[in-house]
């Protein structure tokens, strides 16, 4: 509960900051709330947590798969299709003040890309019975998800930045 604190605190207002417009100024490129991707990191380490607890069950399996759909709807569709997106738009952004300022989707979602190939590996070791592999690669993206759960740094995001400097070289 604490890490929600920060989501749950602030006085209610109802949305208007606009994903979209076909407004000029507007960005060309889709656009998030900063606070929804971290959001839903904190989800996503009390699942993979509880997955790595339960590794080796029928119950941690079925929250690996989970948890890749969740990260294949973000990667593939798009965030606004994320699960966890869904909920924080519609429960806790509603509660919230207007974010001071929009981010690129591009880096959550090449982010949610990366989390999706983790959690792939993990349900294809368990698959082929390999405990070790499959627990290693929940560790990992747990890791990745709890850093930007509590101290807002998204590693994905850099990966994506990184690799985009790269590029423009």
């Amino acid at each position: 509960m604490l890490l929600l604190r920060p989501f749950l605190t602030r006085p209610r207002q109802p949305p208007s900051v606009p994903v979209m417009t076909s407004d000029v100024s507007a960005p060309s490129r889709p656009v998030v709330d900063p606070r929804a991707p971290r959001f839903g990191a904190v989800i996503t380490t009390v699942v993979l947590a509880v997955a790595l607890l339960l590794s080796g069950t029928v119950v941690g399996t079925v929250l690996v798969a989970w948890q890749a759909i969740a990260f294949g709807l973000g990667a593939l569709v798009g965030l606004q299709a994320q699960p966890y997106g869904v909920l924080f738009r519609r429960f806790v952004r509603p509660r919230l003040s207007p974010p001071t300022e929009l981010e690129d989707a591009a880096p959550p979602r090449f982010a949610q890309a990366v989390g999706l190939i983790f959690m792939v590996v993990a349900l294809i070791a368990l698959a082929l019975g390999l405990g070790l592999v499959a627990t290693i690669a929940v560790a990992m993206a747990l890791a990745a998800a709890f850093l930007n759960a509590a101290f807002n740094f998204c590693l994905g995001c850099e990966m994506y930045l990184g690799w985009a400097r790269l590029r423009h070289r």
